[in-house]
């Protein structure tokens, strides 16, 4: 290993980060320090569930937890549209803005108010910067068209194509685009020609979609992760489980 390239891959997960991307964030530096390298951040910012984001805090008065999230113009863009193109809306951060005083410290509440994204995988990301978790890390992003004209072509994908008015993530399957409403019920949707630029792969085609671009030597993996890569797959790559951490999926906002 002449170069070792410490991988972790994360959709966006809160305007303040959920503890276990920050524990994956510390199992990667923390190999860093023990054999170099690189580490590259694999942001999966293809994905459309608005799920995703919600982000979980504690008064610091009272101890009650609240759960917030971004709100959104339209059905259409929550239910469908992936997180790169789901817009930021101004009244929704004004408002948040006032109500994170209760929960944060007050720079922190400041760097939120401050962001100007507008998108919420970009407004996700400029936040995990301005806490300084980013710092010498190279963030590759799932949505980009030149990462998705790099990656090699898989049997299982979404393609991104526009449907009233919004872009929204359809499963491809026979030949044709469905939006999956919930439960077995899905809705198929007019296609159209589309290339590599428009695909993102599913949760099984993943990870070898993501290694024939940044090809890792090392890779950080959650708890679910696990139980889905197919490591036969990666021979090359070594597996490493993030370090524990506690209330993991609440909101990171320590200094």
């Amino acid at each position: 290993m002449d170069h070792p390239i410490i991988c972790f891959g994360q959709q966006p997960c809160g305007f303040f980060p959920k503890r276990f991307l920050v524990a994956k964030i510390l199992t990667a530096r923390r190999l860093q320090k023990e054999i170099g390298g690189e580490i590259v951040f694999f942001f999966h910012d293809s994905d459309h569930d608005p799920r995703e984001t919600i982000t979980i805090m504690r008064d610091q008065h009272s101890g009650q937890e609240v759960a917030l999230n971004f709100q959104f113009e339209n059905r259409i863009q929550k239910q469908f549209s992936p997180l790169y193109a789901k817009r930021v809306l101004p009244n929704w951060q004004e408002k948040t803005a006032r109500q994170l005083p209760s929960y944060v410290r007050r720079s922190l509440a400041e760097d939120f108010n401050e962001t100007r994204s507008s998108n919420v995988a970009d407004f996700c990301l400029e936040m995990y910067k301005r806490m300084s978790l980013l710092k010498g890390l190279r963030v590759e992003r799932s949505s980009a068209p030149e990462f998705r004209a790099r990656a090699v072509a898989v049997p299982d994908y979404f393609v991104d194509v526009r449907y009233e008015g919004e872009i929204v993530r359809a499963r491809y399957r026979d030949g044709k685009l469905f939006l999956h409403k919930g439960g077995d019920r899905f809705l198929e949707i007019a296609g159209g020609e589309f290339g590599p630029k428009q695909i993102s792969p599913t949760r099984d085609t993943r990870f070898c979609w993501m290694q024939s671009v940044i090809r890792c030597t090392h890779y950080v993996a959650g708890a679910s992760e696990h139980h889905y890569i197919n490591k036969a797959d990666a021979p090359e790559v070594k597996f490493i489980k993030r370090d524990e951490i506690s209330d993991s999926g609440k909101a990171y906002t320590e200094a």
